[in-house]
């Protein structure tokens, strides 16, 4: 497919609007604060959404913010879940340089974060609605993350092609093959968290911070430490918008 700027940033006022939807939302879904819990998330999400990796073959990076941002979608109300998942975002997107970071790019960035996260919020807390007989507990989480990973995943695919041209479904695949393995880790993490919350308190979300570190500088030293690091799964060109 050419790139077509245009349809490009045509694409990214689309999410924008999704992602106000998502916020808007989000008031309707705030009952039930967790200060304590939503702050330490926060600080937590903000710090590691520094921890950038550039993916070789792709425009943009990973972070390791992912465990805790998994962690807010199961345990917070969904407003809470947005603050802190818009916040890690807006970490990210911001260059480590000092320099501004697109305006583009933040504004489909930050807006896609608020879809993801709302999409798999509602599909974690829909056991506590009408949930269907054949949905287990066990299986709620696992079901958030699919949606959080295509929701993120997707519109970025979209977004490149009609940036820079190429195919969506090839370029879907680099960014999943890179990515998919740490979607499964960060699961993984975020349930023992979870059921460990149940017996130790909601404390027990800070052990994972020297885990994430730890998981950083892997992947820092496997994808070369010479890589030049921007914000996750970004636009690169997406910001044909700003041409």
């Amino acid at each position: 497919m050419s790139h077509n700027p245009r349809y490009a940033a045509a694409f990214i006022t689309l999410v924008a609007a999704a992602g106000l939807w998502s916020m808007g939302y989000g008031l309707t879904q705030s009952a039930n604060w967790h200060p304590q819990e939503a702050l330490t998330l926060f600080a937590i999400a903000v710090a590691t959404s520094r921890m950038k990796v550039k993916l070789p073959g792709l425009t943009g990076s990973m972070s390791v913010n992912l465990p805790f941002l998994l962690i807010g979608v199961a345990e917070l109300n969904l407003m809470e879940a947005l603050l802190v998942s818009c916040a890690a975002i807006a970490a990210q997107c911001s260059p480590k340089n000092g320099s501004k970071p697109k305006m583009s790019q933040l504004v489909f960035n930050t807006s896609l974060m608020a879809v993801a996260t709302t999409g798999s919020w509602r599909l974690f807390h829909q056991g506590g609605y009408a949930q269907p007989a054949w949905l287990s507990g066990g299986l709620l989480l696992p079901l958030a993350v699919a949606g959080f990973f295509l929701i993120q995943t997707v519109p970025v695919s979209i977004v490149i092609t009609l940036a820079e041209g190429g195919m969506v479904r090839k370029i879907w695949t680099n960014i999943a093959q890179m990515t998919f393995p740490y979607y499964v880790l960060s699961a993984g993490m975020a349930s023992m968290v979870i059921a460990a919350r149940q017996h130790v308190g909601w404390p027990v979300s800070l052990l994972l911070f020297p885990v994430m570190y730890g998981t950083y500088r892997s992947y820092q030293g496997y994808f070369g430490r010479n890589a030049t690091v921007e914000a996750p799964l970004e636009l690169a060109k997406a910001a044909a918008a700003g041409n």
